[in-house]
């Protein structure tokens, strides 16, 4: 290549909008996406106020009920088989495989139940709520006085063409505490994960690969039943807006049903940080035996599951995407120093000391 051809590239090339560039002009500043925010009309909304606030801990919850909700499909992904259950069952090319592994399975599961294998605690936590901005604060009374915890959402920042598409935020499914409406905010973790290394290290000592990836694609399986079960609990009567709701088990994978449980680190909050103040609230360490590591992750971790509870019938998942510097710099200010003794975010709220010591 010539020396004039390669100044006319590095030409054409200099003209080029780089795509950092591009992003950068064309992402919403954090206050013109929050002034884009997602509209609700709080006037006609009809808050239904929780029928059993504060905490509710489950200790040992029914397995077989849970092994009744059990979504299928992913099960069968975790085997690399692609396919929706029960449809994949007669797959002309996996069938016969899913058939063969749906029955190992089954077996197993009737072994986990009877000789219980594993023990499924939660813990829910519903509570008076406002959101500020893309903030939520959570509150240990009616009249709103005590501050818990405050929960930084993340909003979405992309341009959108036309008024009708918002920069969304999960704050914005939380009436704003100028409206003068107390709202609730929900929260819990889930876990079917004790009881579970001491079975595994028996397969693995055994060498039965098998029989180890099962179990642990069964518990995970049971985790995520758990959460869906306890979700419906919280919809009929923890909280109790939906009390009429009766949906089939299929209705409810397809999540039908009013309300939404994103999970910190998920698309809608991908921000990891906001689980320590989750466990913080919920003090859900000592009532579920669940703990997090320094990177954010739970213990026991793939039969474990987290998150809020919003009721709002216009509440909806979406993901934030992709956040400018101006909403990263802001969320750098206001969460707590790590406590060197169990890994989680250290309370820096008296309030909720006190509340929790109340409580107990």
């Amino acid at each position: 290549m010539t020396s004039l051809m390669v100044s006319k590239l590095n030409t054409k090339k200099s003209e080029l909008p780089t795509s950092a560039g591009k992003a950068k002009r064309s992402a919403k500043p954090s206050r013109d996406a929050q002034s884009n925010a997602f509209k609700i009309d709080w006037s006609s909304y009809d808050q239904q106020q929780p029928n059993t606030p504060g905490i509710t801990v489950f200790d040992d919850y029914d397995l077989a009920e849970l092994a009744a909700c059990i979504d299928w499909s992913p099960f069968f992904a975790t085997w690399e088989l692609r396919g929706t259950y029960p449809k994949i069952l007669d797959d002309s090319l996996v069938g016969e495989t899913a058939r063969a592994l749906y029955k190992d399975a089954q077996v197993m599961l009737q072994q986990i139940i009877g000789e219980k294998w594993l023990t499924a605690k939660a813990i829910v936590g519903l509570w008076p709520a406002n959101s500020i901005g893309d903030d939520i604060e959570v509150y240990g009374d009616a009249d709103r006085s005590t501050v818990l915890q405050t929960f930084h959402m993340l909003r979405q920042q992309m341009p959108r063409q036309g008024s009708a598409r918002a920069n969304m935020s999960l704050a914005d499914f939380i009436a704003p505490r100028d409206t003068d409406i107390t709202d609730t905010l929900g929260a819990f973790v889930v876990t079917t994960g004790h009881g579970i290394d001491a079975h595994v290290k028996a397969f693995e000592d055994a060498h039965d690969d098998y029989n180890s990836i099962l179990l642990k694609a069964l518990a995970d399986r049971l985790a995520e039943a758990f959460a869906e079960r306890l979700h419906q609990k919280v919809r009929k009567e923890l909280w109790g807006y939906a009390e009429a709701e009766d949906f089939e088990n299929e209705d409810l994978i397809g999540e039908q049903y009013q309300g939404i449980r994103p999970a910190p680190g998920y698309p809608a909050s991908p921000d990891h940080t906001e689980k320590g103040l989750l466990w913080d609230l919920l003090d859900a360490e000592k009532h579920t035996g669940v703990s997090l590591t320094d990177s954010y992750a739970m213990w026991p971790g793939a039969s474990s599951v987290s998150g809020l509870y919003f009721g709002h019938p216009d509440s909806r998942y979406f993901g934030v995407g992709k956040i400018e510097r101006d909403q990263g710099r802001s969320l750098c200010q206001p969460k707590g120093p790590r406590s060197a003794d169990h890994g989680t975010l250290a309370s820096t709220k008296p309030q909720l000391r006190a509340w929790r010591k109340r409580l107990s």
